[in-house]
């Protein structure tokens, strides 16, 4: 069963951010294209951003995040929520 994770990430270190940004914007691009990253996005104020994942569990995600180079440099922190979307949406 997929289930769908919320992946907000915090602003923890502005110069990292903007020094891993280009890798990251490739790991977003990749998880689209494998369809493991639904959307992505900035917080318009800056404070960081959010990613929606698919994925069989909370682990499984968890593992995937920790490769975000944001997260792997210290740029940012992350929480998950796993996310109740609603069924009638087909992406």
């Amino acid at each position: 069963m997929i289930k769908y994770f919320a992946v907000f990430l915090p602003m923890k270190d502005a110069q990292k951010s903007r020094e891993f940004r280009p890798q990251h914007l490739e790991f977003l691009k990749q998880g689209r294209e494998e369809r493991t990253i639904l959307m992505n996005g900035p917080f318009v104020d800056g404070a960081g951003g959010l990613v929606i994942y698919k994925g069989a569990s909370l682990d499984e995600i968890e593992k995937l995040v920790n490769t975000d180079p944001y997260i792997v440099n210290g740029a940012r922190e992350y929480e998950i929520h796993e996310w109740d979307m609603e069924s009638n949406y087909n992406f």
